[in-house]
């Protein structure tokens, strides 16, 4: 008994040593950092994390010159952009990209890669999306903690900066605000589309709002030249839940026929089942 208890307490205390060593939280020597900028009318995010010079010398000794770095510490830099761009002319499509660059003393290579993968050493044999050279500039004060900003704003450009201990390396951002905006006026002064409408009459008749309105809505993608047999079953539903079941039957039978055509079974079947129970009624 006595053994049994012994061992129990010996349990305990390893159990309440092993909870206290996982709440030990200590800062870290490269802290994770985001940056989000807005260029014009396209949204920048930039995932790094942010090592300390701590009185050492960087480029050249803590950071090689013409070896490719990840540019930054522990995983590879992200940089995230929601609409196409260009790095210093070469086109980038909207997306995520791995950034990492090869510093020299009178010449940075900056590469973006398409993101794939957050380990660094995931890159090794990729071929980055675009790749350009950049001449880095010494700046008149040393910048402790490594940092990626964003600077020289316009609506069309700007520049992503890599700054670290005494150098600055400025990537030209260029952006078609205009291109974008214009797509956005468009789509706006074209009123909504027959998707809008559908989703609209859809959430209405889910939440059991107004069925009327519910069905003129869905009737506006319904109507048109080429109806899908998803919104068709809906429209049919709704006119069942309004009593109207003879009109139901009508569009399930569509419903029916639309997604016997498109190889659906799934929604065959429910417009069968639909059919069946409003003939009954």
């Amino acid at each position: 008994m006595k053994k049994n208890v012994f061992t129990l307490l010996v349990a305990l205390l390893f159990l309440g040593a092993t909870q206290l060593e996982a709440q030990i939280k200590t800062p870290a020597p490269s802290p994770a950092a985001t940056v989000m900028q807005t260029i014009g009318l396209t949204d920048f995010t930039v995932e790094y994390s942010r090592p300390g010079k701590r009185d050492r010398e960087i480029f050249g000794k803590l950071v090689p010159y013409n070896q490719v770095w990840r540019t930054g510490a522990n995983q590879a830099t992200k940089v995230s952009f929601s609409d196409d761009i260009t790095v210093e002319g070469s086109a980038l499509k909207a997306g995520d990209y791995a950034l990492f660059t090869k510093p020299g003393m009178t010449s940075w290579e900056v590469h973006f890669y398409e993101h794939t993968t957050t380990s660094s050493g995931g890159y090794k044999d990729a071929t980055p999306a675009a790749k350009v050279n950049i001449t880095p500039k010494k700046m008149a004060s040393v910048r402790e903690s490594f940092t990626i900003e964003f600077t020289n704003l316009t609506e069309d450009s700007g520049h992503l900066v890599i700054a670290w201990d005494n150098v600055e390396v400025p990537v030209k951002i260029g952006v078609n605000s205009q291109e974008v905006a214009m797509k956005s006026i468009e789509k706006t002064l074209a009123g909504p589309s027959a998707g809008d409408y559908f989703n609209a009459g859809t959430y209405m008749a889910r939440v059991g709002g107004d069925s009327e309105t519910a069905l003129k809505y869905i009737r506006m993608a319904t109507e048109s030249d080429s109806p899908k047999f998803w919104q068709v079953k809906q429209e049919a539903e709704i006119l069942a839940k309004m009593g109207r079941h003879k009109e139901a039957i009508a569009k399930a039978t569509t419903s029916l026929e639309l997604a016997t055509k498109a190889g659906n079974d799934n929604y065959v079947r429910i417009n069968k089942e639909n059919i069946a129970a409003w003939s009954k009624m």
